[in-house]
């Protein structure tokens, strides 16, 4: 997932410091002497990608004025973390293609991607106790444990045409937009903020994740495969009831609504042009759309009570400028 490639840019240019010291922490704690382990690991993690969730709480920390070590530490388990769930996602998918080349599970099997999966989540946990601070453990272990039921309600929701709009949202603000706001809320924690600024930082962590997410599910009928590093209609393959499918059913006629309803009953991809076609025709991508800048604003708006500085002025970027992103 990315950002309008201007503002994430310069974002994650002003934390790059920040990030290499965050790099050395993985690098270091990717060690195994099981060998397979470290190969797995170090596979998806050089795939690369733009990293937002640490970067988001590297920035915050900069926002607040934290500069101890320990903010990479923490950086690396939200690193970690989300890097398991990608492992799991993977094979719960059935995906073979990710930012642009193949899945760890096309590469090493399903077996070695859950396990090494695990492998991760544990090590997060090994890490996050070396903040000595008991609610960075609760926000964390939270965090997790909301992810794991957003993956079960997914998983409960595929080829599911009568999902709602609050269904398809409760789904991604605990798979995706959780983990956003957790590493938002840490950089607080470290930085022994009141409770209104935690509070803030989270709600703008989940805002901007909520964002990304529905930007993307637009993006699976309205994006270039060779930028997104996935193929277009995975969503609809995998029977997933994406917000851009959703609203269209609501809008489009009782035929358009059967060709999307079997689509995604069947997770069948041969009316992929005609679903395209029906998803514009009825504005739902624009609904989408604005969707999503609903949620940018209130990220935007969450900055409000935060210090003004160079740190802050990217978040705003990236919350801003949000929806420019193609892919």
């Amino acid at each position: 997932m990315a950002a309008n490639s201007s503002s994430t840019a310069a974002a994650l240019a002003l934390i790059a410091d920040d990030m290499r010291g965050m790099d050395a922490v993985i690098e270091q704690r990717l060690k195994s002497e099981v060998p397979l382990v470290s190969q797995v690991s170090h596979y998806i993690v050089a795939a690369g990608g733009k990293r937002l969730r640490p970067a988001l709480l590297l920035l915050m920390c900069g926002v607040l004025g934290y500069r101890d070590d320990q903010r990479y530490n923490l950086a690396a388990v939200v690193e970690f973390i989300h890097t398991a769930t990608l492992l799991h996602d993977d094979v719960v998918d059935e995906s073979t293609l990710r930012r642009g080349r193949p899945t760890a599970n096309e590469v090493f099997g399903n077996p070695a991607s859950v396990l090494v999966g695990d492998f991760l989540y544990s090590r997060a946990f090994q890490m996050m106790v070396d903040a000595g601070d008991i609610r960075i453990m609760q926000t964390l272990a939270e965090a997790t444990n909301v992810i794991a039921e957003g993956e079960v309600l997914q998983l409960m929701n595929m080829h599911d045409a009568t999902l709602s709009e609050e269904g398809y949202l409760r789904v991604i603000r605990s798979k995706t937009a959780k983990l956003f706001e957790a590493s938002a809320r840490l950089a607080a924690l470290l930085a022994r903020s009141s409770a209104t600024v935690q509070q803030s930082c989270a709600d703008y962590g989940q805002a901007l994740g909520t964002a990304f997410q529905v930007i993307d599910d637009v993006l699976d009928y309205d994006g270039d495969v060779s930028e997104m590093g996935k193929n277009l209609g995975d969503d609809l393959r995998e029977g997933k009831a994406t917000l851009p499918l959703i609203i269209a059913m609501q809008r489009g006629t009782e035929l358009e609504r059967a060709v999307i309803r079997q689509a995604i009953e069947t997770g069948g991809t041969d009316q992929m042009a005609q679903i395209i076609r029906i998803v514009q025709q009825t504005g739902a991508l624009r609904a989408t759309r604005d969707a999503a800048a609903v949620e940018a604003q209130r990220a935007l708006n969450a900055l409000h009570t935060l210090p003004k500085n160079l740190y802050s002025d990217a978040l705003t970027q990236l919350a801003s400028q949000l929806l420019a992103r193609r892919a």
